[in-house]
């Protein structure tokens, strides 16, 4: 059985509140409050989904009903969840509160335990890894499980496309990036990476910026979201430009990164070079933040631009399997 693109992620509840006027950080806010399915990597397995191309998710969830709720759901979705571990503390939940804008202005975050995980790898990765077209990681995972996918993706020389939930940990993590071969993140994220400050650059000065870095870095490429101003690119072969933001009502910004992610992964699995996987990936995050879901809507894939019936096995740089030790 072919798995599509894995997706490797963790698996949350996110509790969101939104203000009805203009929030004050030290009163009493009236306004809505909405329970979500979300995690990053739960978030990217939904939009590879909505796009009709069948990925295969591997994480876990708790032993509760909610857990099954959030299987079901993606079942519901078209994803394969035969490698969704279900055990105690799987599940991670995420209290957030926004402005009326729809940034999130505060928030708390209970991350599951990921042993189980690790141990499924060891016992299925094989049977995951080997038949996929591309894995996309959630690079700050616990380290055993990150090291466990980045060997079984260079033992099938698989493209692996990454993004990050908490950068401060990924950052700490610099020679796994070596091995990935799109990172995508933030301006903040980028900046606690480089350790730089980007803010006030111009999006054409930080494609120039990121180019150098990630040569430097021997990163194989990266791609920069800017919020409204878009989004920048760079490979370390040399190529690297800027791409405009679309312009729509924002209700709520939770989720954009991930179906930016999910669109990029898409497109480069499927034919797409960087500037036309950013291009996809612009258009998921618009559809994405003008709704309180973490997810982006249905899309053909012709809508797209993709058709994975012509699908080719991108080889991936790295092809050793022991190259993560």
């Amino acid at each position: 059985m072919k798995n599509g693109i894995v997706i490797v992620g963790t698996t949350f509840v996110d509790i969101k509140g939104f203000p009805f006027n203009h929030y004050i950080p030290a009163g009493r806010n009236a306004g809505a409050v909405e329970i979500v399915h979300g995690g990053v990597g739960r978030n990217v397995a939904e939009d590879i989904a909505n796009m009709e191309l069948r990925p295969t998710y591997v994480s876990m969830v708790d032993t509760t009903a909610q857990g099954e709720e959030v299987i079901k759901k993606l079942q519901n979705h078209k994803v394969n969840t035969d490698y969704i571990v279900s055990a105690p503390d799987g599940l991670g939940m995420w209290l957030a509160v926004f402005d009326e804008t729809g940034d999130v202005v505060g928030s708390i975050s209970k991350r599951p335990v990921m042993d189980p995980m690790a141990e499924l790898l060891d016992e299925k990765g094989d049977e995951i890894f080997s038949s996929c077209d591309s894995v996309v990681l959630e690079i700050d995972m616990d380290k055993e499980v990150v090291k466990r996918v980045l060997r079984y993706a260079g033992k099938y020389h698989k493209r692996v496309y990454a993004l990050v939930a908490n950068m401060s940990i990924a950052s700490e993590r610099r020679d796994f990036l070596q091995q990935i071969d799109c990172f995508v993140c933030n301006l903040q994220e980028a900046g606690i990476l480089f350790v730089d400050n980007f803010t006030g650059m111009e999006p054409s000065e930080l494609a120039e910026a990121l180019s150098e870095r990630i040569i430097n870095a021997r990163i194989p490429s990266m791609i920069v979201t800017l919020g409204s101003r878009g989004a920048v690119y760079a490979d370390c072969n040399g190529n690297k430009g800027t791409y405009a933001a679309s312009k729509v009502k924002v209700k709520d910004t939770t989720g954009a990164g991930d179906a930016f992610c999910a669109g990029v992964a898409a497109g480069l699995t499927y034919g797409k070079d960087l500037l036309g996987a950013v291009e996809i990936g612009t258009r998921l995050a618009a559809s994405v933040i003008t709704v309180s879901e973490n997810v982006c809507p249905r899309f053909r894939p012709e809508e797209l631009g993709l058709n994975p019936a012509l699908y080719k096995p991108q080889i991936s740089f790295y092809g050793d399997e022991d190259l993560v030790k």
